[in-house]
């Protein structure tokens, strides 16, 4: 019980680091949990000095101190790491998808010397960044748009991945299991990462550390339709033993 208030907690924080603000609503709805729980976590975090409550929801603190920046610092700049040896991944002339999350947004500003490159995405944040690249073909998939993410999901989004082949694609999750596999804390991103997968030519999988502590809530896909995981440091037992019997390859920044 108490590994999982800790990770939903993390993701909370993770929500309230990207978006500077968050709503309880909204983290009950993304998170697949009751607004009586976040708020019971907000209070938590709050009297840890972690977070500032505001009417119907909580930010980043005014006064934070030094303990509650460095953990932040610590997980964009894993983000980053991760970002950038993903993006050593791709070549001139690959067609790539690009999730939505925070971690696969790190790949962009490495993408952006690229040749000939093809990139499908459902975040309108990798695509109008990308959008004035010369020489860089970019398909947005439409659907119905989710404003908190700047994404878009549905039976359109759907619609145009069932129409789509050969690419790589780059997916983040919210959590790992070797039982479970890959998740997503919101059903909406889970099914439709899961049929981008599906037809994907191949499928690497972008986490930080922090994701292969506990799985969420929505099952993404199963492990053998991951050819290559990409995290920020050397993973924890049983992991690497696990990676290597299903034939995933691993790579962190000691060995690139």
């Amino acid at each position: 019980m108490r590994n999982n208030t800790e990770h939903r907690q993390h993701e909370i924080l993770d929500q309230i680091l990207n978006a500077g603000r968050i709503e309880v609503k909204d983290v009950a709805r993304r998170l697949a949990i009751s607004e009586a729980t976040v708020r019971r976590d907000l209070r938590s975090l709050a009297r840890q000095n972690r977070v500032e409550l505001v009417y119907g929801g909580a930010m980043v603190p005014r006064n934070r101190d030094f303990s509650f920046q460095s953990r932040p610092v610590h997980e964009i700049e894993g983000k980053r790491k991760v970002g950038r040896l993903a993006a050593g991944l791709v070549q001139d002339g690959d067609q790539i998808f690009l999730d939505s999350g925070t971690t696969c947004f790190q790949m962009v500003p490495h993408l952006k010397m690229k040749k000939k490159l093809s990139v499908i995405a459902n975040s309108l944040k990798v695509t109008s960044e990308l959008g004035e690249i010369s020489g860089l073909q970019l398909i947005q998939i439409g659907g119905t748009y989710r404003p908190d993410r700047a994404d878009t999901v549905g039976p359109l989004a759907l619609s145009v991945v069932e129409q789509l082949r050969g690419y790589k694609a780059f997916i983040g999750a919210d959590g790992l299991s070797p039982d479970f596999g890959v998740s997503a804390s919101d059903l909406e991103s889970a099914h439709l990462y899961r049929h981008v997968i599906l037809n994907a030519q191949e499928t690497i999988l972008l986490v930080d550390h922090t994701k292969l502590q506990a799985p969420s809530l929505y099952k993404i896909t199963e492990f053998d339709l991951i050819s290559r995981v990409v995290t920020n440091e050397h993973p924890p037992d049983p992991w690497p033993e696990f990676f290597k019997h299903k034939g995933i390859a691993l790579l962190f920044p000691e060995q690139a």
